[in-house]
């Protein structure tokens, strides 16, 4: 799909990435295009699936989850969907990969506490064993691809 986008492409994913609500008249200023033509491009983006979704970002502690793990399962069956039913039930869990390597499964858990957080693994044990790194600080919060050097 890259070969289909030009570098005004990714400068517009680029601006929405940093700001999802930016108007698009502003969008069209920053990225050298009128508000039609950025909001065609943009119209465009999210029906090839390029865009999948807009979201705030919030801040967790003002939330009440002054805990963030990482937590790696190692799953031994091949039958996912228990899994995959939990995971759909908690909230606390953020973001799940699914992974190469020793351990089948990457996730993100955000804990009101560490007995929540405890309980939350707890849960988790019953689909392999697990290993939970707590985090001192995100210090590259998720900020999407950025340009491709070979794109501009």
């Amino acid at each position: 799909m890259t070969g289909n986008l030009d570098s005004t492409d990714w400068a517009i994913l680029g601006e929405l990435q940093r700001d999802g609500r930016l108007a698009l008249t502003e969008l069209g200023r920053r990225v050298n295009l009128s508000a039609s033509a950025v909001t065609e491009r943009v119209k465009r983006l999210e029906s090839d699936g390029v865009i999948t979704g807009y979201r705030a970002d919030v801040d967790l502690g003002k939330l009440g989850y002054a805990v963030l793990a990482v937590v790696r399962l190692k799953y031994p069956g091949n039958r996912h969907e228990p899994l995959h039913a939990l995971l759909a039930e908690r909230g606390e869990v953020l973001e799940c990969l699914r992974t190469t390597g020793e351990d089948c499964y990457t996730l993100k858990v955000a804990a009101t506490s560490m007995a929540h957080l405890e309980k939350v693994v707890n849960d988790l044990t019953a689909f392999g064993s697990t290993t939970t790194n707590i985090v001192y600080t995100e210090t590259l919060p998720y900020r999407g691809p950025s340009l491709p050097t070979s794109a501009g």
